[in-house]
Formats: C-alpha cells, sequence, structure tokens
C-alpha cells in the first residue's frame, strides 16, 4: 500500500477542504442564527461540497490501486488519502446533504437554521471518516456524527415526547455499545502493532505492515466488527433501527445513518485489510448470520403496519446481501457490495423524502390510514416506487449489475444453496416494498380520512427528480462507477488471494 502526496497530483489540500468547508459553513450559521441568510448560505456550502466532491473525482487515478492525494500532520495524527472508492463515496454524501438541505425547507420545520447547521457538521463528521487513515480518528468523529444524529432524533422527532426520548435513548444505548466495542478494538490492534515494532499507531499504513504478526487478531475482529455492524445496522445488532424509524424524524436522521453506510465503509478501509487471516477464519460464520438477517427481516417487513417500520426492516435485510458481497473476499463481490452499498444509500433516501412528503399530507405512516394517494401526488409514487425498484435490483437501476456480482461471487464462494437463498431473499423483499406501494398509494382511501391531499411541490419535484434522475442514469450507464473502484477493490480481494 503506496502513498502519493497530494503535491504530486493537486495543487491545493482538496481533502482538507472537504472536511472545513461544512464545518466553516455550520459555525457561520450559527452565528447568524434563525436569519434568512443562515438556510440560503447553508445550501450554498452544501452545493460547494458536492462541488469539491467532482474535483476530488476528477484528481483520482481511477487505475491506480494506491490512496491518493495524502496530507499528513504528524504531530496530530493527521493522515488523510484517498482512492476510487473514497470519491464515490465522498460523492454520495456531498448529494445526500444537498437533498437534506432541499427537504428540509419543502414545507419548513423549526428552527431551520440550526437544522441546516447540524446537517453540514455531519456531513462534516462523514468526510472526515471517509478520508481518515487513522483509525482513532475514525472512531473519534464516528462519535460526533452519531451525536449528532442522536440529537437530531431527539429533538425532531414528529412522536410525542416520550416517544421521541424512547427512540433517543435506544439508539444512543446501542450506538454506544457498538462505540466501546470500536474503541477496544483499535486499541488491541495499536497494543499488538507497539508490542512488534515497539510504538504505538493508530494509523492505517503503520498496522497494515504489522498485520502478519498480529497475536489478537481474532479478537479485533470481533470488535471491530461487532462495533461496525451495529450502525450498518446488520442482524442481529439491529434493534435500534426500529425505533428510531418509527417514533424519530422521518427522512433526515435516517438518511444521514443509512444513505451513507458508513459501517459497510469501514469494513472495507479498516476491518478486512487490518484483520486478514481472522477474516477467512470467520468468512462462512458472518455469512451465514447475513443469509439469516436477510430473511428475517423480510418477513418481519411482511408483518408491519407502519410504512417506516417497514422500511426499516428493508434496511436490515438488504444490509444482509452487501455483508454477503463483502465477505465473499471475490473481486466481484466487492465490487458488487460497493454499488449496492451506494445504490442502497440514494434508493433509501429517496424512499424515506417521499414517505415525509406522504407525513406531511396526512400526518401518518400507518399502513391502515393510508391509500388513495397515487391520484394526488402520483410523482411522489413514482420516485417511492423507482426507490423501491432499485433497492431490490430491477434492470434499468443501479442495484441490478450490482446483485447480480454478488449472487455470481456468492455461487463461487459457497456454493449453489447460499446463493439461491440469497436470491430468494431478495424475491421476498422485492413482495414486501410492491406490497407497501399497493397499500399506501393504490389501495382505496380508508372510511373516515380526508381526501383533501396536497399536490406536489416543486420543491419535492426537484428533490425526488434529482435521486430518481442519478438511480436511472447510473442504472443505464455503469461503467464509470465500476472504472472507479475496481482498481482498487482488487488490490484488496488480492489480499485473500484473489485479484
Amino acid at each position: 500500500m503506496t502513498e502519493i502526496l497530494w503535491t504530486q497530483q493537486a495543487s491545493w489540500p482538496i481533502l482538507a477542504l472537504l472536511q472545513l468547508l461544512p464545518l466553516a459553513g455550520a459555525i457561520i450559521i450559527l452565528a447568524l442564527g434563525e436569519r434568512t441568510i443562515a438556510v440560503a448560505l447553508g445550501r450554498v456550502v452544501a452545493l460547494a461540497e458536492l462541488w469539491l466532491g467532482f474535483i476530488l473525482y476528477q484528481h483520482i487515478d481511477a487505475a491506480e490501486p494506491a490512496m491518493q492525494l495524502a496530507e499528513r500532520i504528524d504531530r496530530l495524527g493527521y493522515h488523510v488519502a484517498a482512492d476510487g472508492i473514497t470519491a464515490l463515496f465522498v460523492l454520495l454524501t456531498a448529494l445526500i446533504a444537498v437533498l437534506m438541505t432541499l427537504y428540509g425547507l419543502v414545507r419548513g420545520l423549526a428552527q431551520p437554521g440550526r437544522l441546516m447547521a447540524l446537517i453540514l457538521l455531519a456531513e462534516a463528521a462523514l468526510m472526515a471518516m471517509l478520508v481518515t487513515m487513522n483509525l482513532l480518528w475514525f472512531v473519534l468523529f464516528s462519535v460526533v456524527e452519531l451525536a449528532l444524529a442522536g440529537y437530531l432524533i431527539g429533538h425532531w422527532s414528529t412522536s410525542t415526547r416520550e416517544n421521541r426520548l424512547l427512540a433517543m435513548t435506544r439508539f444512543l444505548q446501542f450506538q454506544g455499545v457498538g462505540v466501546l466495542l470500536l474503541v477496544g478494538g483499535v486499541f488491541i490492534l495499536a497494543w499488538d502493532h507497539a508490542s512488534v515494532t515497539g510504538y504505538w499507531s493508530f494509523d492505517l499504513f503503520d498496522l497494515s505492515k504489522a498485520s502478519a504478526q498480529r497475536r489478537f487478531q481474532s479478537v479485533a475482529f470481533f470488535l471491530l466488527f461487532f462495533g461496525l455492524a451495529v450502525r450498518t445496522p446488520l442482524f442481529p445488532l439491529h434493534g435500534w433501527l426500529p425505533h428510531v424509524a418509527h417514533r424519530g424524524m422521518v427522512a433526515i436522521a435516517p438518511s444521514l445513518l443509512l444513505g451513507v453506510k458508513i459501517g459497510i465503509y469501514g469494513m472495507l478501509r479498516f476491518l478486512l485489510p487490518l484483520t486478514a487471516e481472522a477474516v477467512q477464519v470467520w468468512q462462512n460464520a458472518i455469512v451465514g448470520f447475513a443469509m439469516v438477517g436477510v430473511f428475517y427481516a423480510a418477513i418481519l417487513a411482511f408483518l408491519q403496519t407502519n410504512l417506516r417500520r417497514l422500511l426499516s426492516f428493508a434496511v436490515i435485510s438488504h444490509t444482509g446481501l452487501i455483508v454477503i458481497g463483502l465477505f465473499s473476499l471475490h473481486p466481484l463481490g466487492l465490487t458488487g457490495a460497493v454499488l449496492l452499498t451506494v445504490n442502497f444509500g440514494l434508493a433509501v433516501t429517496v424512499m424515506l423524502f417521499m414517505v415525509g412528503f406522504v407525513y406531511r399530507r396526512t400526518r401518518t405512516t400507518d399502513l391502515a390510514k393510508l391509500g388513495g394517494l397515487f391520484e394526488r401526488i402520483p410523482f411522489i409514487a413514482f420516485c417511492f416506487l423507482v426507490g423501491g425498484f432499485s433497492i431490490v435490483g430491477m434492470p434499468g437501476t443501479p442495484g441490478f449489475d450490482a446483485v447480480h456480482f454478488v449472487l455470481e461471487a456468492a455461487m463461487e464462494r459457497f456454493g449453489a444453496l447460499p446463493t439461491v437463498a440469497a436470491a430468494l431473499g431478495n424475491v421476498i423483499a422485492a413482495g414486501f416494498l410492491l406490497w407497501a406501494f399497493q397499500k399506501a398509494f393504490l389501495a382505496p382511501r380508508p372510511e373516515g380520512e380526508s381526501s383533501a391531499i396536497e399536490r406536489t411541490l416543486p420543491m419535492e419535484y426537484l428533490v425526488g427528480g434529482i435521486v430518481v434522475s442519478v438511480l436511472l442514469v447510473a442504472g443505464f450507464y455503469f461503467e464509470p462507477w465500476l472504472n472507479l473502484i475496481e482498481p482498487a477493490l482488487h488490490a484488496l480481494a488480492a489480499r485473500f488471494g484473489d485479484g
């Protein structure tokens, strides 16, 4: 794993700017308070961050698997770099942040200035996690992002105060345990490194040099894996999500937590390369849990009477499919897992936003009280349906090729039975998402429920149109995604005897 200094490819520290721009924007917005200019500034900063993401994409040498554009300040342990995988996740994060700044103001939420600042602070923390090469910095920024999400759940929820506090408490309990597991795994790796080299380090490059001599690799693997799996979320560590989805914010906080699957990114960046031997030992067990999760969550989804809870189990089910691809340790499986992660982030974000638009009109997400919405808000229904199709990998969406990559890798690694099981789980997922669409949008309007549903607003057209356009364009024009991430993923697969 070699470094390429940023001065060799760019004349300015773009990775530092990606972290500092949203942070500076949030500080200025907090100083401005609830003035109208603060909201406008938040949108401008989010758009500027997306522009920086495109500049990073242009500067990445997609044919080079090594980390690039490195920046270091050794006294602070500051070490950042990027590759094609980083660039793709950065673009996803920046796009979702732009969408959140638009979504939050479609009809106006309380304290929009503060909400805008919190979105930008969370974006800064996510960017820092995506570019850092230091495990300790990754954990610290993860704590910041989770604390911000917890604050959003507790203060901008649509539920009663009691339910809101319950959702926030359950979220912080699960995530607190996850962070403690991460910290334990990080310090075991650093201590193990010190016992071999004589000095402590949390840096990915330093830790990877001594990985073959690590004595407590399985312990570190499980601590890191479970810590990341809690926030992914993966069965059976998913218990916080149904509560947060049902009683927390409808869209913004869930989009921060689910739109960018930082847990999957952490597994790719740190877990797989630093605990490679343990990964191979426990590979089959992890895939087994993932397969159980695919079916468990899909079956529970059919039992839900609330659209928000149903979507939460869709998340859990499809997370299992991503993990199967990831732990296949096969180039195709890794590629499919990354593409599914990005596809899933966009798809679940647009579905959450559409559910939010429905809630603002009906003040409910109970399926028994919905229905008859397609006639009044067909565009919102269409965007929800496209998001569902993308999640289950229908042709014309980026999930189509990604799912087939995962299944092909699973066939080669684990044989026909697990692959058929994973494919069947995906079919079940298609069933419950189509059932939810039928109940919410196509079924007759229930008696006693108001039929005065407001038509789609221009900003709603913009938010839904952006995501659907990206999904459809990416579905038909897939090559740039592949070209960006394949070299880095083939290099990672080579660590496990494939490439």
